[in-house]
C-alpha cells in the first residue's frame, strides 16, 4: 500500500470503526489517499503506510471513560511519532456519548497534551441531514432529542443543545461559534474564535447549516493542531493542505475489484437500518434473523445461520436488527451490555465461519458490529474507496486474502443501501 508520499499530513482518532470509514470516505472525496487502521497500527504494519491520511479506529465511544483517553492519547503518540501536522478526532454526527462523557474527555486530553489551548467541536454532516443551529444539532427537520436517538440503546441522547452537552463532559469552558459569524466567511470565524480564546473558552460548538459552512470552518481552522466532529467538518481540510503546495491532484478512490461470495449482516437497531432490512424483505430476498435470547439459551444460533447461508444458493441478509421496543424487552431481560455483546460475538464468529467458506464481500450495518466482524475477520487496514452513500464508501482490506466491506453507521445509507453496496463493491475499480 506504498504511496509515495514523505509523511501523512493529516492524524485521525475514531471513537468507533464506521465513524472512522466515514470520516476516511470524506477525505477522499476531497482528494486525500486515506488508509485506516483498526486499532493503532503495529511496528510491521506502520512500515509499510504511505498516505495522505491515516484514521485509526478505536472502539471507544462506549467504554469506560479513562480507558478511552488512554486509547486516544496512544494514538495520538503514534500519529504524532508519523509527523503528522494536524490532529481531528472524530465522533458520531448525533454526538453521542456515554453519560460520563467521553466526547468531552477525550476531546480535553488531547488539546492538553498537544499544548493547544482552544479546539471546535462539530458533528454536523448537512448532507445526512444532521446540522446545528444556536447550538442546538437537528436530524433533519427534528431536535436530536427528538429524531429517536432518545431511544438509543447504549447511547440515548436527550438534550439537543450541545454546549450544555459538552459541558457536562469537561471542565474547560465550553462556547458557541454562532451562524452569523460563520456567515461573515473566514475573517468571520477567525476573529470570533480570537474573542472565545480571549474569554477563557477551550472548545466551541459550532454552528453549521450547510457544506459551505464546513467549508468556512475547515479554512479558517487550518492552523489549530486539533479539530474534533463529525466528518462533514473534515470536507474542508484537503484543500488546506492543497493550497498550501502539500497534496497531489490524483485518483485517491481507485481500489482492486475482489472477487468471491458476498454477505450482508446487520447488528444496528436504528430507524435508517430497520428500514434497510424492512427493503432487503420487502424484495424476497432471503433473510435470517438473530434472536439474542436464543444465543442466551445456549442454542445453535451460529451453526444455523451458517447453514442457512450455505444452503440459500444466493445472497443472504443476516441481521439482529430490532425495533427500539423489542431491544428494550431483551434488555430487560439480559442487560444492556449482555445482549449487545452477544449479538456482536456471535456476527463476528458468523462473518469469520462465512470467510472460511469462501466469502469475500462484506457489508455490515453498525458501528459495534463493523467493530466485532473487522476483529473477526482479522483485518488491520484498509484502503478508503469511491462513495456508496454519504458516510459510507467501499474499502478493500490489505494483506494476502484482500476482502472488500462496506461498514456502515446504523444512522447512514439510503433504503435501499444493502443492495447499492454489494453492486459497488462486486465492481469495484
Amino acid at each position: 500500500m506504498s504511496l509515495n508520499n514523505a509523511r501523512p499530513l493529516l492524524g485521525c482518532i475514531a471513537d468507533d470503526f464506521t465513524g472512522a470509514t466515514d470520516l476516511a470516505n470524506m477525505l477522499v472525496r476531497g482528494g486525500m489517499r486515506t488508509v485506516q487502521s483498526i486499532g493503532i497500527p503495529s511496528a510491521e504494519m506502520a512500515a509499510g503506510l504511505d498516505a495522505d491520511a491515516i484514521v485509526i479506529a478505536l472502539k471507544s465511544r462506549t467504554t469506560p471513560s479513562a480507558e478511552a483517553v488512554a486509547e486516544s492519547l496512544a494514538a495520538l503518540e503514534w500519529l504524532r511519532e508519523r509527523g503528522c501536522e494536524q490532529i481531528f478526532f472524530k465522533y458520531c454526527s448525533t454526538f453521542d456519548s456515554t453519560a460520563a462523557g467521553n466526547i468531552g474527555q477525550v476531546s480535553e486530553a488531547l488539546l492538553e497534551q498537544l499544548g493547544s489551548d482552544f479546539t471546535l467541536a462539530c458533528p454536523a454532516f448537512p448532507e445526512n441531514g444532521r446540522t446545528i443551529f444556536r447550538g442546538h444539532l437537528f436530524v433533519q427537520d427534528q431536535l436530536l432529542s427528538e429524531s429517536g436517538m432518545q431511544n438509543h440503546p447504549l447511547t440515548p441522547m436527550t438534550d439537543a443543545n450541545l454546549v450544555r452537552v459538552l459541558q457536562a463532559q469537561t471542565r474547560h469552558k465550553v462556547g458557541l461559534l454562532r451562524y452569523d459569524s460563520i456567515a461573515q466567511g473566514v475573517e468571520g470565524v477567525r476573529n470570533r474564535i480570537a474573542e472565545l480564546r480571549a474569554e477563557g473558552v477551550s472548545m466551541a460548538i459550532a454552528d453549521a447549516l450547510s457544506d459551505a459552512d464546513l467549508y468556512t470552518l475547515g479554512e479558517a481552522c487550518a492552523d489549530l493542531p486539533l479539530l474534533t466532529g463529525g466528518s462533514g467538518l473534515a470536507l474542508g481540510l484537503p484543500g488546506n493542505f492543497r493550497k498550501a503546495g502539500k497534496l497531489r491532484d490524483i485518483d485517491a478512490a481507485k481500489q482492486v475489484a475482489i472477487s468471491g461470495g458476498e454477505v450482508v449482516l446487520a447488528g444496528s437497531a436504528s430507524v435508517a437500518t430497520n428500514g434497510q432490512v424492512a427493503a432487503w424483505l420487502e424484495a424476497d430476498r432471503p433473510a435470517l434473523r438473530i434472536n439474542p435470547l436464543d444465543l442466551a439459551a445456549g442454542k445453535p444460533v451460529v451453526e444455523q445461520a451458517l447453514a442457512f447461508a450455505r444452503d440459500a444458493g444466493q445472497t443472504v441478509l443476516i441481521y439482529a436488527t430490532s425495533t427500539p421496543d423489542e431491544v428494550k424487552a431483551v434488555q430487560q431481560e439480559l442487560g444492556v451490555e449482555r445482549s449487545g455483546a452477544m449479538v456482536e460475538a456471535a456476527l463476528g464468529e458468523i462473518a469469520k465461519g462465512l470467510l472460511d467458506a469462501g466469502v469475500r464481500r462484506f457489508v455490515v450495518a453498525g458501528g459495534e458490529t463493523s467493530g466485532a466482524v473487522v476483529q473477526a475477520l482479522g483485518v488491520q487496514l484498509l484502503q478508503i474507496g469511491a462513495q456508496i452513500d454519504p458516510g459510507v464508501p467501499a474499502t478493500v482490506s490489505s494483506g494476502a486474502q484482500p476482502l472488500a466491506l462496506a461498514l456502515k453507521s446504523g444512522n447512514f445509507g439510503a433504503r435501499d443501501f444493502f443492495a447499492k453496496a454489494l453492486k459497488q463493491l462486486a465492481g469495484a475499480a
